[in-house]
């Protein structure tokens, strides 16, 4: 239906003086104006629309983990450390306990 009136050029000449006759020639260029930012509007907000989709997939585990990833290291880290402390402590106070014994018999009593 739109592309019979589109399809002269006497048919957009007509619409043209329509136009300019409703509007007046003062305020086409602001029609065409607001008009041109009314799209540019529509157009970026459809932009962001698309955007926002392409934001929405699902993404890979590993990258959404890595900050937990690194903490369980780090824990692990620290559970490790501890672990060694403890052992040289215990090692430590058996070899004292074993010398303070070792003190113990040698000392005539």
């Amino acid at each position: 239906m739109l592309g019979d009136l589109f399809d002269s050029p006497w048919k957009l000449l007509i619409i043209a003086v329509v136009l300019i006759v409703l509007f007046g020639g003062k305020k086409m260029p602001d029609a065409a104006r607001s008009l041109g930012r009314s799209m540019r509007i529509l157009k970026s907000e459809v932009q962001d629309l698309h955007g926002d989709h392409e934001n929405d997939t699902p993404q890979p585990a590993t990258a959404l983990l890595s900050p937990q990833r690194q903490q369980i290291d780090q824990l692990r880290q620290q559970i490790r450390d501890l672990q060694q402390q403890k052992a040289g402590a215990q090692a430590a106070t058996v070899n004292g306990g074993l010398a303070a014994d070792a003190s113990r018999t040698q000392q005539p009593g």
